[in-house]
């Protein structure tokens, strides 16, 4: 009995193994680092803004309906359309400037904006969104769909009212907070 001799190391596949993990890690795993870093703000969201060594001033706060946070001694912040590395430099600048002499601040988002369901689904209407969520399971928070529910005709109107835009969607799309999920009415 022989046997084979073992393959040479090659550098290049296992460059590509490293590589796909780290991307399976960053893009495909729950609660991965770029979903956290590229998120937008916007109304609705509950955020946790963390001023270290000043306890009065930490606390949660909502995004108001013109997207900001009302935040002690500075007063409003427009927070909408920032993610929370940029929130949290906005803030950082506005307690620096004669408030704080060397601000510590912190901001994550505790509570994302509801996402809407409507056409032809058992209870249309307003869900807490999900980390993680596709059209699937949206479908599933709204009681199924209706027996005139046409599943291959599927809408998400994303964005906020300035700038929303329609995507055709399939049962695998990702939900994102403020989305709004249409399910068409089937013509038989």
């Amino acid at each position: 009995m022989t046997f084979a001799s073992p393959k040479p190391y090659n550098r290049s596949n296992h460059l590509l193994g490293a590589t796909l993990a780290v991307l399976f890690v960053l893009v495909v795993w729950p609660g991965n680092l770029i979903a956290q870093t590229i998120y937008a703000i916007d109304s609705g969201d509950t955020v946790r803004v963390t001023v270290f060594g000043e306890p009065d001033l930490s606390g949660e706060f909502n995004v108001d309906v013109q997207g900001r946070l009302n935040l002690a001694l500075i007063g409003p912040i427009l927070v909408r359309n920032l993610t929370t590395d940029q929130a949290r430099a906005v803030i950082h600048d506005a307690y620096l400037d004669g408030y704080l002499r060397h601000p510590d601040i912190a901001v994550e988002i505790i509570a994302f904006r509801p996402f809407f369901i409507l056409g032809e689904v058992n209870q249309p209407g307003s869900y807490k969104y999900v980390p993680g969520m596709n059209v699937l399971n949206a479908i599933a928070v709204g009681g199924g769909i209706t027996y005139r529910g046409d599943e291959d005709d599927i809408e998400i109107l994303r964005g906020n009212d300035s700038n929303r835009v329609s995507l055709p969607a399939t049962l695998a799309t990702i939900v994102m907070p403020g989305d709004i999920v249409r399910i068409a009415e089937r013509y038989f």
